[in-house]
């Protein structure tokens, strides 16, 4: 009786307790609070997320059960009420390292756990890019280990996945494509225009990505999630925010940023803000001393002239700044519902186009006195709406509803030239998504939906008299008023056959359809209208295989297609010195088929390996080559005979290649990171007789890091590095437009090895001041990575000082 009375006594106070006390979950080297770490009991019967102070109330979980604790970056853990007790209701989370218990999205849209996906994704999480300290979010991509990125200037950033770039590589913004009618075929700057410290958390997933995402998803798809707003667990306003200040030395970086939240019961608000100023970036001083700048152009008297560098690693005309704004209004009128709005915005400063700023003639006389991009500004505003109830068709809807507008320019303008070219694009690009969630038993969930997207594309052109500012017309970049639109509709399947093996299924069909009407005024093309219209039916297979909780085999055969889009089919342009761009009106889509198998294991508490290897092929792949123009192989464009070239549906390409990575945490704080990436690929000629080295395959790339972790601080010392290209490797676009490219002993373009050495180090001095350094390429390396135009940042030094409040 007594015991009893006992076991009675001792149940109510833990029922007390739990039911009394709210739960707090802090990183264990920080110390700072975690919000958004969702707190759920096996069942999921109750759910909870923690507040800007990191607190979640759990009186609702039973009284028996565990409650797991899930965050994007750190290692799920579990506790019973009674361990929640012990350790006083403060649960401290550990980044995951060494697990297989990421929690990702763009696979099919929602969230869903890592293992039981059948493609390589890599996920980048908001105290890895804090860390990280990139200045754009094409830095931010980079350093993640496997993306490769291509420079042309400054402002700038294309990735390159799995041997493709530009428009075959997808970005996605909060589940809204930002590829629009006129991503090129040549190297692409829209990254930058999403500020990487509004930006939540990345995920590259790699391969081709049709099935959820459509046309252009052949690389792979980058897709970022920008700050959630969060909202008070009880009727109190509760606000929170970061503010940080970061200078560095290399291009006289000086940028600040603040972003902060409100955070009502059913309202919650975030505004983010960023404003960046780059000087000139300044290369190393030990490398190849071709990469130096030792003229530059200038307007004196109005006559341009060449001027002495007197600095030459300087490379003058490359500064620029950007301001980025973002806004999220959330609303959740009831647990079912949730909306939320969207608003985001970055414009840059004139951008020089360092590449052609360099470009000289056969006589070794610079060829452009101007050239560079007018402010490229972005702007969208999106709207979500999810409900959340079981029901017959969904357990889920999202509806997701946006516009973006994109604004660009050219204005370049040869040695004493009198006139100014400028050329203005604008894009207006409407989309709609629906995304459905279905679980059909205890196994098999059903994920689909239908998407929706109308492009309409306005260009301008004219040249302008330096000396008076007479404006006449000339041929526009694209035909005004052509237009892009898809529809398409999707199912992915997935099949839980027993609980080591996962099997994933999808289809897709796609509706694309294109219209340009051309003016012959300014240009005479053989024809005045053209239009496209081209189906598409995607599928992937993939099957996951887990023998033991540490273990995991994977692999998936997928398709995917790009369709051309007004850049493919409308552009006139001089694409390098002495060749011109023409429209093609017979373009046909092109489809990729690739297979790939991968596995990661941990091997205990201290390493875990991963590798994936893929192999893709490209058919009917477009690519720029030689043309014939009213039966002339060579035009007068732009008072010089071009060699005319198009866009065309060549024979094939293909590429296979390796990715694999290590992490090895022995212990006592100290860890090392290793990642490589191979890629080896080849374009068919025209003729089909003859192989010739894929563009955009880059040479074998990876980084390794030594890090040490103890309270409250963090250190990264760090080696990147990418092996070299000889003359006989070179892609013929290379080769014809060599002027980036170093020159060997028999003058012909190459690309020289490099390796960097690098520390970082982070000081979180108190829950609310951070403290950020580093220095990056310490011994002052003079390289230009493969395909960029601007070398690579010398000596660099970098702080930050972080507020959280």
């Amino acid at each position: 009786m007594k015991n009893k009375l006992f076991l009675t006594i001792a149940f109510t106070l833990l029922l007390f307790a739990v039911k009394a006390q709210k739960v707090t979950v802090i990183d264990d080297i920080t110390g700072q609070v975690l919000s958004n770490v969702a707190v759920f009991n096996k069942s999921k019967n109750f759910t909870a997320t923690t507040n800007v102070k990191g607190q979640a109330d759990i009186s609702k979980a039973g009284v028996s059960d565990s409650l797991f604790f899930r965050h994007l970056g750190y290692k799920t853990t579990a506790f019973t009420p009674g361990m929640l007790k012990e350790i006083k209701f403060v649960v401290v989370m550990k980044a995951l390292n060494l697990s297989l218990d990421a929690v990702v999205i763009s696979a099919n849209r929602w969230e869903q756990e890592d293992r039981e996906i059948p493609h390589r994704i890599e996920t980048i999480s908001m105290h890895q890019i804090a860390f990280a300290n990139p200045q754009t979010s094409a830095d931010l991509l980079h350093a993640g280990g496997y993306a490769y990125i291509q420079k042309s200037q400054l402002a700038g950033g294309s990735p390159v996945l799995r041997g493709f770039a530009t428009n075959r590589v997808m970005l996605v913004v909060d589940g809204v494509r930002m590829n629009n009618a006129i991503f090129r075929t040549g190297n692409l700057q829209n990254v930058i225009s999403l500020d990487a410290a509004s930006v939540e958390s990345n995920e590259i997933m790699f391969g081709p990505g049709a099935v959820m995402y459509g046309s252009d998803a052949i690389g792979g798809v980058m897709d970022f999630h920008t700050l959630k707003p969060k909202f008070s667990d009880n009727g109190k306003t509760v606000f929170s925010g970061n503010v940080f200040g970061r200078i560095s030395s290399a291009n006289f970086e000086k940028s600040g940023h603040l972003d902060f939240n409100a955070g009502l019961k059913q309202w919650a608000f975030t505004t983010s803000l960023t404003w960046s100023d780059y000087d000139d970036l300044v290369a190393g001083s030990k490398g190849n001393k071709y990469y130096l700048r030792p003229v530059y152009q200038k307007t004196a008297d109005g006559e341009d002239i060449e001027v002495v560098n007197d600095d030459p690693q300087k490379q003058i005309y490359s500064g620029y700044s950007q301001f980025n704004a973002l806004q999220r209004i959330s609303f959740r009128p009831s647990a079912k519902w949730y909306f939320d709005y969207g608003f985001y915005y970055s414009a840059t400063s004139d951008a020089p186009r360092y590449d052609r700023l360099y470009l000289t003639d056969d006589d070794g006389k610079l060829v452009n006195a101007e050239w560079y991009y007018g402010p490229q500004k972005w702007m969208m505003n999106r709207l979500e709406a999810k409900y959340t109830a079981k029901g017959p068709l969904a357990d889920a809807i999202r509806i997701v509803a946006a516009h973006q507008l994109y604004e660009e320019s050219r204005h370049d303008r040869k040695m004493n030239n009198a006139r100014l070219r400028n050329q203005f694009e604008k894009v207006n690009a409407y989309s709609f998504n629906l995304d459905l969630d279905k679980k059909l038993g205890e196994s098999v969930s059903l994920f689909y939906g239908a998407e929706a997207i109308y492009n309409l594309v306005n260009s301008e052109a004219n040249r302008i008299k330096i000396a008076d500012g007479t404006v006449t017309p000339t041929n526009t970049r694209y035909p005004d008023g052509s237009t892009w639109q898809s529809y398409a509709a999707y199912a992915n399947l997935k099949w839980k056959l027993d609980p080591k093996w996962v099997l994933n299924a999808g289809l897709r069909y796609s509706y694309i359809a294109l219209e340009a009407d051309f003016d012959t005024t300014m240009f005479p093309f053989p024809f005045v209208h053209a239009s496209v219209a081209n189906g598409a039916l995607n599928g992937s297979l993939g099957l996951t295989f887990a023998p033991a909780e540490n273990w995991q085999f994977y692999t998936n055969l997928s398709s995917g297609f790009r369709s051309p889009n007004i850049d493919d089919l409308g552009k006139v342009f001089d694409s390098e010195p002495g060749s011109v761009v023409v429209p093609n009106a017979g373009l046909q889509p092109e489809y990729a088929w690739n297979a790939e198998a991968g596995t990661a294991v941990v091997f205990g508490k201290y390493v875990k390996t991963d590798m994936s290897v893929y192999y893709t092929l490209l058919d009917n792949a477009l690519a720029r080559r030689d043309f014939s123009y009213n039966g002339n192989d060579s035009i007068i464009y732009d008072g010089s005979l071009s060699r005319v070239q198009a866009i065309q549906n060549i024979t094939r390409a293909w590429v296979s290649g390796i990715q694999a990575g290590i992490e090895i945490n022995p212990g006592m704080g100290f860890g090392l990171k290793s990642t490589l990436s191979f890629q080896k690929g080849e374009e068919q000629s025209e003729d089909s007789l003859k192989y010739y080295p894929l563009r955009h395959a880059v040479p074998l790339f990876g980084s390794t890091h030594l890090t040490y972790e103890i309270h409250r601080f963090r250190f990264d010392f760090y080696a990147e590095y990418n092996a070299g290209m000889d003359a006989g490797d070179m892609p013929l676009s290379e080769i014809t437009d060599a002027t980036p490219y170093a020159k060997d002993s028999n003058g012909k373009p190459f690309v020289p090895a490099w390796t960097t050495l690098n520390f970082k180090a982070a000081w979180f001095v108190n829950k609310m001041f951070t403290v950020n350094a580093g220095i990056e390429n310490i011994t002052d390396q003079l390289y230009r990575p493969y395909a960029s135009g601007i070398s690579a940042p010398g000596r660099n030094f970098i702080l930050t000082l972080r507020a959280r409040f």
